[in-house]
Parts: C-alpha cells; sequence; structure tokens
C-alpha cells in the first residue's frame, strides 16, 4: 500500500527531461533551418531564408560559421524546441556536420512528441543515398566510425557509438519522410513553393488579423468589457461610431470572433448599407443571412421583408444572442432587422454606422416595450506612434521604421492623420520602394486638394504600373465587387483585361481583395475612389463616361438614346429605380444601344424594351438580362462573341437559338439545325446562367456552346431534359443543377466529359429515383431501388430502354470530378450510390441533409477525398472509416442519433465540426475524443487496471434495472476516466483525504514507474447561505478538475463533459483516474489537486491515491491500449489546448472551436494574460487525429500497489 505524505516545505523535486511547456519553451519561430554551411549558407539557404522572412515567417538561421565544440549549441536546441516547423537542406556535405545531425536528431525528436513540422529538401541529393548512407552521406558517416573508433577514451567513445546509432536512425527516418527535390528545378519557383507550403501548413494566414488591430487595443479591451458585463437586467446595444475606413468592421470582427464562442446564437451581417444598395432584394437577403442564423434553420424563405422582421423578432425574444450588424446607414435596414418586440435578457448587439443619431430613432426604441441599455463608442484616428506602427508593418513588414526612413515616414503619418486605411494603403502602395519614390509620393500628395483619405487611395491607383491595371480597377469598381473571381476573370478577359498579374498588383496596393467565397471584395471607399476616377471623365454628361454603373443615369442615357462609342459598360436594374420611388414608366427602345459600338459589359435587369436585337452591339462580351420577357433567346441578338449570358428570373422557357421577323416582333420560329452549325451563334460563350426560370422545361443546341465552361441551371423547377448534346461542350467544368427537382433526365453522356470539376445536384430529389446499374438485365432494371453512379473509365454506354417513368437515368459521373454535392437529396444508406470507386480526383463531396444512418460504403473507396460534409443528417448513427486523406469532416446537426465514429489509424490530420451535446446515448463514442459507455459494459480488467477495486456498488449491480446503478456512465477523454455515483461514502482505499474542494501533497519516491493518479471528490448540494453571490458564468456546468505540478511547472484543467447522472441529486461521488507517465509525475514532485464546482454544489472530501506499473503486464495484454493509443491524451499532443503561459485548458470544446472562451473561474489558475496558443501551427486547416504515432510504451501500464 502507497502512504502519501503531506507537501512538505525543502521536499526535492525532479525536473522534467522533456517539458515542453511553452513557459519553459515558447514557440518563438514558426521555422528553423537547418543546414550545412559549406554547401548552401551563401546560396540556396540564404535566399530561402530571405524569402521566407519576406513572407512574414519567422525564422531562425544560426550565424555561426564554424562549429565549436563536440556538443550542440544550447542555443540551437532552444531553437529547435522554440519553432513550429524545420527545413533541413540536405546537402552534399550536411553529414560532415555533427552539429548538423544532432539537429536532425532533435528535430525528429520533436516531430514525435509535439507535431513538430518536418519538410526535408534533397539539395542535388538522392534520397535514396541518404537512407541508405551512400555516396556523400556515406563517406561522412565512416569518417564519423573511424574517429569512434579512433577513440582511447571508453566512456567517450561509448557515447559516441550511441550518438552514431541515433544518427543513423535519423537519416533513416528523414529520407522516409516525404520531402521536396530540388534536382530539375528553377530555385527561384521552389523556393516559393517552400513557402507556400510553409504559409498552408502553419496556417500563417490567421495571424494577419492582429496587425491591422495596432492601436485599437482600448477599444478591444472596452467592447470586451461590455461583453462580459452581465449586470443588465435587459438587452445591451452598442453603437461604435466613426467615418469609412476608420476600422470599424476590422474591429467588430475581430471582437466577434474572439467572443462569439460565448454565446451559444450568434450572427454577424457584413457590408449592410452596399449589400442594400446593390440589389433590389438585398435587404431580404441580410434578413434571410440574420434569420438562418439565430434560429438555426435554412428550411423556409420568405420573400417580404415585413414577414422576415416578424419572424426575427420572435426569435430574437427567445434566444439570447450576439449580433453584430455592420455599417447601418438607413433606419429601414435596422427596422428591418432587429423589429420593435425587444430583445431576450442578456442579449449583445453591435452596430456599426456614420451616423450617431441612427441607432436610437429606430422603432426598438419608439415602441413601449423595456429599452435596451444602449451605449455608444467613437473610434477616431490612431495615435502617432501607433500609425507609425501601422505604416511600417504594410511598408516593411515589421513594426519599426527601417534606417534612413524615419524623417519620409514622419511626413507620412502626419499626412495621414491616423487614418488606418489611408496607412495601410499607402504603406502597400510604398513597400519595397527606395526613399526617392517615398519622397516623390509625399510631394504628389500635397499638391493634391480635396479629401486627404481619398488622395491617399488616388495616389495609390495612380501608382498601379500599367494602364491594363488602371482598366481593371475601374471595370471591378463599377461592376465587378461581389461577383466570383473566376467568373470575373473569364469575362474580363474577353474585354483584352490581363487579369493573371493585374489582380495580383490590385491585390498588393490593398485596392482589391479576395472574399472567403472566392468572390471579389474592395473596400466602399476604395470602389467610391474608382468609380470617381470614371465619373471625373465627364462631371456634368454621364454619356461621356466609359461605364455607367447609376441606375438612374443609365436609364436617362437610354431614354435619351445619348450613348456613343465611348461607353464600355452599363448597367441598368429597373427594379432599382422602383426602388428608388422613380417614374420609370417610359418604353426604352433596343434602337438607344446602336451607337455603342465599342460597349462589351451590358446588364438590363427587369427591363423591357421594344425593337430589334439587332440593335445591340457586336462588341458585347458580358450580358445580363435578368427577367427577360420573351420565351428564348432571339437569333438576332449578336452573340458571336459573347462569353458571359445570364438569363437568370427570366421567362425562357427553353435553350434553344432562333430568329425573328423584324417587322413582327411577336412572331418567332426556331431556327433548323443546319442554320444553327453554319452560324455557330454562340462560339464564344463561357458562361450560361439561367437559374430561377420557372418556365424553362429543356436546355439543347449545346452543339452551339463548343467553348462552354460553365453551366448554371439552379431552382428551375419546370426543368424536365437536358439534352444529350451536352457531350459536345467538351470545355466544361461547371455544372450546377441544383433544385431542379422536377428533372426527369440527365444527359447519360455526361461520363464523356473529361474536364468537369464541380457537380452540384443539391436537392434534385435523387433518393425517389430508380436508377440502374448498366450492367442488370430488363427484369432486374425494375426491381433495383439503388442509385448507381457509374464511374467506370470504360465508355459509359447504357444497356437497355429506362422507364419514362424514372426521375433520373444512370448518372455516369465524369473520372475529372474535384467537387461532388448531393445535399437534401432524400438519400438514404441503401439508395446511395453503390460505386464511386473511379471518382480517382474527387476531393470534396458533400451529402448534407440527406436521411442516410451511416457512412455510405463507397465513399471509403474515394483515394483523394479531402472535405466530407454530413451536416444535418438527423439519422445518422455511426462514421466508421472514413478515408485516411480526409482534412475536413462535418457531421454537426441539430439533432442527432450518432453514437460512434471511427478513424483509419493512418487518417490526415483533421479539421473536425461537430458539437458534443449533453443528450446522447448511453453508449457513444468519437475515437480519440471521447468515450462514454455504461460502467455495467466496462471490462472487469479495465477496472482493475484503473486500481478502481472493491467498489462496492458494481459488486451487485444489475443490467437492466431501474435503479441509479443503470445509470451510471464511464466517461473517457484527455487520458481521463471518471464515474459520477451516489455512494456518500469514499472507497477505504482513499488513505489520503481532506476536507473541502483541495488537497496537497508529495509523491513519495518508490522503484516502479508512477502511470497514474485516482482522485475522488464527494459533492453536496450547497444551502442558499453557502451559495457565493456571482453570475453563473463564473462557476462551470459541471465539476472541474485542476491537477497541478508545482514542481514541474504543470498545470492541466479538467472541465468534464456532462452526464446525465448528477442532474437533480443530493450528493454523489466523482470517481476519475488521471493516466500519467514519469514526464507528467515522478516521486518527489509536489502536487495539488482542487475541484471547482457548479454554483449550487460543495465538495465535503476529496481524496488521491497514486498507481504505479508493476511490471508484470506484457503490452500485449494491456487492458488500457487501446485508451493509451489515443493521440490527444496527457503525455500525447495537446498542443491545441494549451495556453500561451504553460497550462493546459482540458475542455472538449476545443476540438471543435479554435478560440474557447477563458471563463472567469479559468482565472483562478492561469496567469493573468494568458490565453490559447496560436492556433497558425496547425497542419493545413486541421490538427485532430485520433490515434497516436508514440511508441506504444510512452505511457506505461497501470497497476496499483
Amino acid at each position: 500500500m502507497v502512504v502519501l505524505s503531506e507537501l512538505s516545505e525543502g521536499s526535492s523535486s525532479s525536473s522534467s527531461t522533456h517539458s515542453h511547456s511553452s513557459s519553459t519553451h515558447g514557440h518563438k519561430y514558426d521555422v528553423f533551418l537547418s543546414f550545412r554551411g559549406l554547401d548552401t549558407r551563401d546560396s540556396f539557404t540564404n535566399h530561402l531564408y530571405e524569402a521566407l522572412m519576406h513572407a512574414n515567417i519567422t525564422t531562425f538561421l544560426d550565424d555561426e560559421e564554424v562549429e565549436t565544440g563536440e556538443d550542440l549549441k544550447p542555443e540551437l536546441e532552444s531553437a529547435i524546441k522554440a519553432s513550429w516547423a524545420s527545413i533541413i537542406v540536405l546537402s552534399k556535405n550536411y553529414a560532415t556536420s555533427t552539429w548538423c545531425l544532432d539537429e536532425l536528431v532533435l528535430i525528429l525528436e520533436q516531430r514525435m512528441k509535439s507535431n513538430h513540422i518536418v519538410i526535408p529538401v534533397f539539395y542535388h541529393v538522392e534520397p535514396t543515398h541518404v537512407r541508405k548512407q551512400q555516396s556523400s552521406f556515406g563517406d561522412a558517416m565512416a569518417k564519423h566510425k573511424r574517429m569512434m573508433e579512433a577513440e582511447t577514451n571508453a566512456s567517450k567513445r561509448s557515447q559516441l557509438a550511441q550518438k552514431m546509432d541515433r544518427w543513423n536512425k535519423a537519416l533513416i527516418e528523414v529520407a522516409n519522410l516525404k520531402g521536396k527535390d530540388v534536382n530539375g528545378r528553377l530555385e527561384t519557383e521552389f523556393i516559393e513553393e517552400i513557402v507556400k507550403d510553409i504559409y498552408r501548413r502553419l496556417h500563417i494566414p490567421l495571424r494577419s488579423v492582429r496587425p491591422q488591430l495596432i492601436g485599437m487595443e482600448f477599444s478591444i479591451e472596452f467592447i470586451t468589457s461590455w461583453l462580459k458585463d452581465t449586470s443588465s437586467h435587459t438587452a445591451d446595444i452598442l453603437t461604435i461610431l466613426g467615418m469609412g475606413g476608420i476600422g470599424k468592421t476590422s474591429l467588430t470582427k475581430y471582437v466577434y470572433e474572439l467572443h462569439c464562442r460565448d454565446f451559444h446564437t450568434c450572427s454577424y451581417i457584413e457590408d449592410i448599407s452596399r449589400r442594400c444598395d446593390a440589389k433590389f432584394n438585398g435587404l431580404l437577403d441580410l434578413q434571410k443571412q440574420l434569420y438562418d442564423d439565430i434560429s438555426k434553420t435554412s428550411s423556409f424563405e420568405f420573400h417580404d421583408v415585413s414577414i422576415y422582421t416578424s419572424k426575427i423578432e420572435n426569435a430574437l425574444a427567445r434566444k439570447k444572442v450576439f449580433l453584430v450588424l455592420d455599417d447601418i446607414d438607413s433606419l429601414d435596414q435596422l427596422d428591418a432587422l432587429l423589429g420593435s418586440k425587444g430583445f431576450h435578457p442578456g442579449s449583445k448587439i453591435i452596430v456599426t454606422t456614420k451616423d450617431a443619431w441612427l441607432t436610437e430613432s429606430c422603432a426598438l426604441f419608439k415602441s413601449n416595450i423595456i429599452k435596451p441599455k444602449h451605449v455608444e463608442h467613437m473610434l477616431r484616428g490612431l495615435h502617432e506612434n501607433a500609425s507609425l506602427q501601422l505604416l511600417c508593418f504594410h511598408a516593411f513588414m515589421h513594426n519599426h521604421p527601417k534606417e534612413g526612413y524615419e524623417e519620409v515616414l514622419d511626413k507620412l503619418v502626419k499626412y495621414c492623420e491616423g487614418h488606418p486605411l489611408a496607412l495601410e494603403v499607402l504603406g502597400k502602395s510604398l513597400h519595397n520602394q527606395d526613399i526617392a519614390y517615398w519622397e516623390g509620393c509625399i510631394e504628389g500628395l500635397e499638391k493634391e486638394s480635396g479629401s486627404r483619405i481619398n488622395n491617399v487611395l488616388k495616389m495609390s491607383f495612380d501608382s498601379l504600373p500599367y494602364k491594363n491595371d488602371k482598366e481593371l480597377f475601374k471595370h471591378i469598381a463599377c461592376f465587378f465587387v461581389g461577383i466570383d473571381r473566376d467568373v470575373s476573370e473569364t469575362i474580363l478577359k474577353a474585354c483584352d483585361i490581363n487579369t493573371k498579374s493585374g489582380i495580383t498588383n490590385l491585390i498588393d496596393r490593398f485596392l482589391l481583395s479576395i472574399g472567403g467565397f472566392n468572390e471579389l471584395k474592395m473596400h466602399q471607399l476604395v470602389q467610391e475612389m474608382g468609380r470617381f476616377e470614371v465619373r471625373r471623365e465627364s462631371l456634368e454628361k454621364p454619356w461621356k463616361r466609359s461605364r455607367l454603373w447609376c441606375h438612374k443615369e443609365s436609364f436617362n442615357v437610354l431614354k435619351h438614346k445619348k450613348g456613343k462609342g465611348n461607353i464600355l459598360g452599363l448597367t441598368l436594374d429597373m427594379r432599382m429605380l422602383e426602388k428608388e420611388k422613380m417614374d420609370v414608366s417610359y418604353e426604352l427602345k433596343t434602337s438607344a444601344l446602336s451607337n455603342m459600338d465599342s460597349l462589351m459589359l451590358l446588364q438590363l435587369n427587369f427591363v423591357h424594351m421594344n425593337g430589334s436585337y439587332d440593335n445591340f452591339p457586336e462588341e458585347l462580351r458580358g450580358l445580363c438580362m435578368h427577367g427577360f420577357p420573351l420565351k428564348s433567346i432571339p437569333s438576332d441578338l449578336p452573340m458571336e462573341n459573347l462569353v458571359a449570358i445570364d438569363m437568370s428570373y427570366s421567362n425562357i422557357e427553353t435553350f434553344v437559338i432562333c430568329h425573328s421577323d423584324p417587322k413582327r416582333p411577336d412572331k418567332r420560329q426556331k431556327l433548323d439545325g443546319a442554320c444553327l452549325r453554319d452560324k455557330r451563334l454562340l462560339g464564344s460563350l463561357k458562361i450560361l446562367n439561367l437559374s430561377f426560370c420557372k418556365q424553362l422545361h429543356s436546355i439543347g443546341d449545346f452543339d452551339q456552346l463548343p467553348t462552354l465552361e460553365r453551366l448554371i441551371v439552379r431552382n428551375c423547377t419546370g426543368l424536365v431534359e437536358v439534352c444529350e448534346s451536352i457531350e459536345q461542350c467538351v470545355e466544361l467544368v461547371f455544372i450546377d443543377l441544383s433544385y431542379c427537382n422536377t428533372l426527369e433526365k440527365l444527359p447519360r453522356n455526361i461520363g464523356m466529359l473529361k474536364k468537369i470539376k464541380t457537380l452540384l445536384l443539391d436537392g434534385c430529389n435523387l433518393g425517389k429515383s430508380q436508377i440502374k446499374n448498366k450492367d442488370m438485365n430488363s427484369s432486374e432494371r425494375h426491381k433495383a431501388n439503388n442509385i448507381v453512379i457509374n464511374t467506370g473509365t470504360s465508355s459509359p454506354t447504357f444497356v437497355g430502354v429506362i422507364p419514362r417513368d424514372l426521375k433520373l437515368s444512370l448518372i455516369s459521373s465524369p473520372s475529372s470530378l474535384v467537387n461532388l454535392s448531393l445535399i437534401r437529396n432524400n438519400l438514404s444508406t441503401k439508395s446511395f450510390p453503390m460505386d464511386m470507386s473511379s471518382l480517382s480526383m474527387l476531393k470534396k463531396l458533400h451529402i448534407d441533409e440527406n436521411p442516410i444512418d451511416s457512412l455510405p460504403n463507397c465513399v471509403r473507396t474515394l483515394p483523394k477525398l479531402e472535405k466530407l460534409s454530413m451536416m444535418n443528417c438527423t439519422k445518422l448513427k455511426s462514421v466508421e472509416h472514413p478515408p485516411r486523406t480526409l482534412r475536413e469532416l462535418f457531421i454537426h446537426s441539430r439533432k442527432t442519433l450518432l453514437e460512434k465514429v471511427v478513424f483509419d489509424p493512418e487518417m490526415s490530420p483533421l479539421e473536425f465540426m461537430y458539437s458534443l451535446i449533453d443528450s446522447r446515448p448511453s453508449s457513444y463514442e468519437i475515437e480519440g475524443m471521447i468515450k462514454i459507455q455504461p460502467i455495467v459494459d466496462v471490462e472487469e480488467k479495465v477496472l482493475h487496471s484503473l486500481g478502481w477495486i472493491n467498489l462496492d456498488f458494481l459488486n451487485d449491480m444489475h443490467v437492466g434495472t431501474n435503479s441509479w446503478k443503470s445509470e451510471i456512465q464511464m466517461i473517457y477523454e484527455f487520458g481521463i476516466f471518471s464515474i459520477m455515483y451516489e455512494p456518500k461514502e469514499m472507497p477505504n482505499w482513499f488513505t489520503h483525504r481532506s476536507t473541502g474542494n483541495s488537497i496537497s501533497f508529495t509523491i513519495p519516491s518508490y522503484p516502479n514507474k508512477i502511470t497514474g493518479l485516482n482522485f475522488c471528490s464527494i459533492h453536496i448540494l450547497a444551502s442558499p447561505d453557502e451559495r457565493l453571490p456571482f453570475p453563473c458564468d463564473h462557476f462551470p456546468l459541471t465539476p472541474m478538475i485542476t491537477v497541478n505540478n508545482i514542481t514541474k511547472n504543470h498545470m492541466w484543467i479538467y472541465e468534464r463533459h456532462k452526464d446525465r447522472f448528477s442532474e437533480g441529486r443530493e450528493c454523489y461521488t466523482l470517481l476519475s483516474h488521471w493516466m500519467f507517465g514519469m514526464n507528467e509525475m515522478e516521486g518527489g514532485d509536489h502536487v495539488t489537486i482542487t475541484v471547482t464546482l457548479p454554483c449550487n454544489e460543495i465538495v465535503k472530501e476529496c481524496g488521491v491515491r497514486v498507481v504505479y506499473d508493476d511490471g508484470n503486464m506484457d503490452e500485449e495484454e494491456d487492458a488500457l491500449g487501446y485508451y493509451k493509443s489515443w493521440n490527444h491524451i496527457i503525455g500525447g499532443y495537446l498542443s491545441p489546448f494549451q495556453l500561451t503561459t504553460g497550462e493546459y485548458i482540458l475542455h472538449n470544446w476545443q476540438f471543435f472551436w479554435p478560440d474557447v472562451k477563458m471563463y472567469p473561474y479559468y482565472r483562478k489558475f492561469v496567469t493573468e494574460g494568458a490565453n490559447y496558443q496560436a492556433r497558425y501551427q496547425v497542419q493545413d486547416n486541421g490538427w485532430f487525429r485520433a490515434l497516436s504515432k508514440r511508441k506504444p510504451h510512452i505511457i506505461g501500464d497501470t497497476h496499483e500497489v
């Protein structure tokens, strides 16, 4: 029996050999460079270092050329441990350096212990020479061996022999890693590839958020304090005021991401003003987004603002929410999004606006309800020091001035008057420029009159090196903001604009950005500046400008037929004029376009025009005509040069080219095939969008579209046929037929298309089909119920006649598919495609909102699948062995029956989206994360291995009884086993006990290895007098156990997953077993364990007992072997749960959310200012890996002595 002594003064302690607490080894560097200076210091490695630093990747490079001493310098060892990744440049003489070899050994040790990323670069050496120690590597190792054998000191010779063994193993291991080979490559391209790989694998872009908030620390603290203030019994509204570009959006985005996890329901609605102005139904779109976010449903869609407002009001009244409404500029917007009925108490609403009067003028403050508490916060310009830091960051990629630039920096800081957007744009424009260029910039700015921010933005525009880039910028500012980048590039290339370099140049100057959905984004002030540049072409006469985007001006130009050959683009949406209550009864004529010979971009939405379409300009490249009134596209429309047609929301019935009699515009007939083939009317078309055309029933004449790349036919609810001639569209890369739910027939030869990358078939009700396998005979075809996606590489022919009453015929999916979406198709597991194994290129598969109950077998066979989404599959019970290549797995559902998730042992690190809710089956497991099972089902040998012996309540337990005993569940997570049960007495083998919620002790020295601790606490309900007067968020929802090894400076704060046992009980016992190894606990260590409880509970007594390895159990017999194989357990990979000050917060929310709230009850144990470590060290997008690659003996076998 182990005797535990009280914690006493003067007790000795042993330090851990491999502690990687960040309090000892903070991650100071992104990358450690290991290289042989003799080979590459002044060439490849220097160029690589410069490229990494230029890309804002903090890199350690040893400046010492000469090796001093036999052992690795301490600073090199510290740098390796303080880096997230290492790049090892394996060159000809690498192995001649003992330091390089020692670095290699340590780097690979870090890889094993902490998921340290290792990238070998084979610099003009063969991996096989490294692996087998041949050629120069063989020579070097032979030389080391001779030196070892020549050593006369036996002790040193033994040490060298051990080193040699480690070096040999390290060279073999590094050669077996997936590395990069420079042979046959341009070094500049090769280095760029490495930098991009580091960016991707370290997730470094996440760090870019913080520098943009330089100088906003006070505002961040103010808003954080306001969010945490729970003293108000009403809702709170915070209005953030400030001019455009002052940082309102950046600030609220940052704070929202920081705190949105603190609220069950939250929503961020961005760019409200511009989104309302850009579309007729823009406000409806915003309402839908808000309602979907706060109601957690997307099943309903309304087409009336007042109905949405009512729905939003009801949802806001029922739930505590956190909302951010960004850039409100009218009362209509505020009233539509907030209503007038008030909010649930505790809700927090942030409004950003330029107008101070708006918030308290809305309907909410005029109603008879209890008014929300309203606070205003004004954003003003940055102080000079912060302005200087921000300008330097964008100009030099660091926060301090470059030598020699101090004077010009001072002038520009004063000129910008603290405006963040001006500083960012200016810094980007001056990046890598010499002082003379800066001085020229200052001189130019000082000559300009007008707004200083506009002058700065214009200067950035003027600095664009090519006319092409300026024209591109004006095109985007006028017509393409919010449009998909690929679509925009396709159209603009046809307008003779070089987008490849042009878009990059715009991004580099902060004039453009790319959104999360690949859309082109532009700050509103930047867009206004771009449009003003066009307006300056003729301030008073719009028809003399090159581009017309104002609907009122476009209408007047067309009405009075003022348009001439100077106009390149024009947009008119009649609904926007109606929205502005303009009289637009005048009927426009097509002849108004006849003189616009240079017109390339034309948008005429919901415009009725009389006359011949022959008047449309021949130079048109992009044509958008939403609400087109005719039933088919007229053939007299000049279409030879068109690359994009968007006729969404139109009355088109069939996509077959027709011609018209100019004298009888109402009399139209289809052209015959021969005529079509001769004319090739749409020979240049690349994009065709016919979405929401309710009357459309068929699409044909694909032989007239030889260059078509994108076919978008969403929500065409009348569509029944897509013609077989689609096989003629050999350039197709994208097909979207989502929600064409009456589609009776898909083209059977779609598999002939070799370039298709994306196929979207959401909401097509495929599960109601009876789609046949081509190998079935006739009678079998009538009996089959399964959908078969035939992906054979042979010619996708079909056997027999498919009955006409079938909804869809056999789908033969192209083997080139990268993205396949089958959302909301009523597909059950049985009706799911039988075989998808030949989809060898598929990377993304979306099967959300289908009634599947398990992972379909065919999904497991996909060899390159990286993203699998099964969101809201409410019947899903198990996901077993998804492809090991997965990088993203989304199985979150508001209602779930999920019981088991099991992974392949060789799985890739994963981004995992799921919610662990409390209403679970009695047995439940996500492998590597949490395992819950009834205690009656736990094997006796497992309990014995935990040291859980002589538990009286287990001896007489019977399965199936209705007693409390059958409700007891054992929870396993993070290497911790725990149960809650009812007996009021602690097991008698807990001899070391303490009254209250904390116990301290010194671990006695003992020959056997420590494998864990058993901890027990007895909980009772607190009387009203004993409850502390703090808000509920100052207490955890479930018991929280903190184990603090004071000697080793290790602390684990474990917030236990909630089970169903403790609710409503006046007294219960919590028993837990913590698996530890020698790195975490050993004899002589001072340890304190503390229990933090929900607000209505207190701890009566707690006790502890150490568990040791008795050395008698074989590895194969280890009852805890499976539990030890998990990756994210104590002694395993817990970096994502570690704070910047070294403590670990073990809460399963961290598996799914990047920044769990630092609750007040953590602060008792955590250093002030601590937060979660940055997530940019994560490999790719995710870090979760269920099973560890550690060697089995790292965590020892357990047995109590």
